[in-house]
C-alpha cells in the first residue's frame, strides 16, 4: 500500500488538521542461523525484511493519544497522564510500553498524538510483528520530540518494553535486527555485549522463501520461559567447573563434549549441546558467507533444524513437515524452522528457478500432509527502522 493511500486512511478516520503527518516504517526480521542463542550471550545473524509495519503519526491539540490499527479493530485512546497505568491485554500494549519506557529516560510525551499502524507482517507467524511495533513507535516519538534517534537504544528500551510491561520474556535479538537493518546484509549480533557488524548476503540467483505453517503459537503460552530457565539450570551446573563463565554460549562445543557428564538431567544437557553448537554454526556460517559458499550456509541451515527438533524440542509437525518438503525441491540449498518455534515460520535458501517450483509443491504437500493452508513470501533484506518520504 502507498504512502498517499495510507494517509486517505488516516484521515478518514481522525480527520483534517494543520498539523503535517509523518510517515515510518520498521520491518519484520527473519533470523537466518542461531535460534534461542539470544538470552544465552551467544551470536545470531537475523536480518530485517523487506516488509514490515508502517506508522502514519500526528502531533493534536490535546492530551490525548489515540492508537488505532489497519490490521486489528480494537483501538484506544487514553489521556497522557494515564499512559502505562492499565494494561489492556491487546496489541496496543506494545506501543504503550514503549512509552512507558520512553518517559524514564526523559522523553516523556509533551502533546498528543494520534498513531495508525499498518502492518504487513502475518501477526503470530514469528517474524517480530511486535518488536516491528515498538521500534517504529520508539523511533517516531523520539523523532517528533526532537530526541536523538540512537538505534542501539531504541532496541533495548523496544526489549524492555515487552519483558516489563507486556510480560514476554524475549531477548534483545528482533528489537536490534529491526532497529539496526541494512539492506542486503545481515547482522552478526554478540547478544550479551550488543557488538555487531553487518555481515554481506549476496544471495545472487538465490531467494529466501519464507513459509509461514499458519500455525499460530504465543511466546507467553509456549514453553519459550521453560527452555530459558533450563539454559539458566545448564548453566549453574557448568560453573561449579567454570566459575568465570557467564553464560552458556562462551563454551566452545570442545569444551561442552568434556563437561557435560556433569549436567545429570538428560533434557538439560540437550539443551545446552544445542545452544553451544548452534552458536558455533552462526560463527561457521559467518565464515561460509564471507567466502559466498551459500552451499555450505545452506547445510548449516538444514543442520540448525535437526538441532530444534531433536535438542531443544521447539518445533512442532507442521513446521518439520514444511522443511522436510522444502528440502526435496532440488533448488533448495538450506531450510530451517526460525522464530521462537511451536508454529510460525521456516526460512528456506532456494534458487530463483526453483521458486516457483518450490511454492507450488511445498505448499500442496504441506496442506496435504497437515491440512492446512500454508502461505509463502518470497523477500530481499531491506533496512531498519527510518523515516519514509516516498511512495512504498
Amino acid at each position: 500500500m502507498s504512502i498517499q493511500q495510507l494517509k486517505e486512511t488516516f484521515i478518514s478516520k481522525f480527520g483534517e488538521s494543520h498539523h503535517p503527518e509523518r510517515v515510518f516504517n520498521a520491518p519484520g526480521r527473519v533470523n537466518l542461523i542461531g535460534e534461542h542463542i539470544d538470552y544465552n550471550g551467544g551470536y545470531v545473524l537475523p536480518a530485517a525484511l523487506e516488509f514490515g509495519t508502517t506508522l502514519i503519526i500526528r502531533e493534536r491539540d490535546d492530551d490525548k493519544i489515540h492508537f488505532v490499527s489497519g490490521n486489528i479493530s480494537f483501538e484506544a485512546t487514553l489521556d497522557l497522564d494515564d499512559i502505562g497505568k492499565e494494561k489492556t491485554g491487546e496489541w496496543v500494549d506494545y506501543p504503550i510500553g514503549v512509552l512507558v519506557e520512553l518517559s524514564k529516560i526523559g522523553c516523556k510525551l509533551t502533546k498528543g498524538y494520534d498513531l495508525y499502524f499498518y502492518g504487513e507482517i502475518p501477526n503470530g507467524a514469528g517474524l517480530s510483528s511486535s518488536a516491528s511495533l515498538e521500534v517504529v513507535t520508539a523511533y517516531a516519538i523520539l523523532t517528533l520530540e526532537g530526541k536523538e534517534t540512537d538505534t542501539v537504544e531504541i532496541a533495548r528500551l523496544s526489549q524492555r518494553a515487552e519483558n516489563q510491561y507486556v510480560g514476554v520474556n524475549s531477548g534483545i535479538m528482533d528489537q536490534f535486527a529491526v532497529a539496526n537493518g541494512k539492506q542486503d546484509h545481515a547482522i552478526l549480533l554478540m547478544c550479551d555485549t550488543l557488538e555487531y557488524k553487518h555481515v554481506p548476503f549476496r544471495t545472487g540467483s538465490y531467494k529466501l522463501v519464507i513459509g509461514n505453517t499458519n500455525k499460530r503459537r504465543g511466546l507467553v503460552d509456549s514453553a519459550y520461559n521453560e527452555r530459558r530457565h533450563q539454559c539458566e539450570v545448564a548453566l549453574d551446573i557448568l560453573k561449579q567447573e567454570i566459575p568465570s563463565l557467564e553464560y552458556l554460549a562462551h563454551l566452545k562445543p570442545e569444551q561442552f563434549e568434556t563437561l557435560q557428564t556433569h549436567i545429570q538431567d538428560e533434557t538439560v544437557r540437550r539443551r545446552a549441546q544445542h545452544v553451544i553448537e548452534e552458536n558455533q554454526r552462526v560463527l561457521d556460517s559467518v565464515e561460509a558467507l564471507s567466502k559466498n559458499d551459500l552451499e555450505t550456509f545452506g547445510q548449516f541451515m538444514n543442520q540448525s533444524h535437526d538441532s530444534l527438533r531433536d535438542l531443544y524440542e521447539v518445533s512442532c509437525t507442521e513446521l518439520d513437515v514444511m522443511v522436510e518438503e522444502a528440502q526435496k525441491i532440488p533448488g533448495t540449498l538450506g531450510a530451517r524452522m526460525t522464530g521462537a518455534g511451536f508454529g510460525g515460520c521456516t526460512v528456506s535458501l532456494v534458487h530463483e528457478d526453483s521458486v516457483e517450483q518450490f511454492v507450488q509443491q511445498v505448499g500442496d504437500h504441506y496442506k496435504a500432509r497437515t491440512g492446512i493452508e500454508g502461505e509463502f513470501y518470497v523477500c530481499g533484506v531491506g533496512d531498519g527502522v527510518k523515516e519514509l518520504k516516498e511512495e512504498i
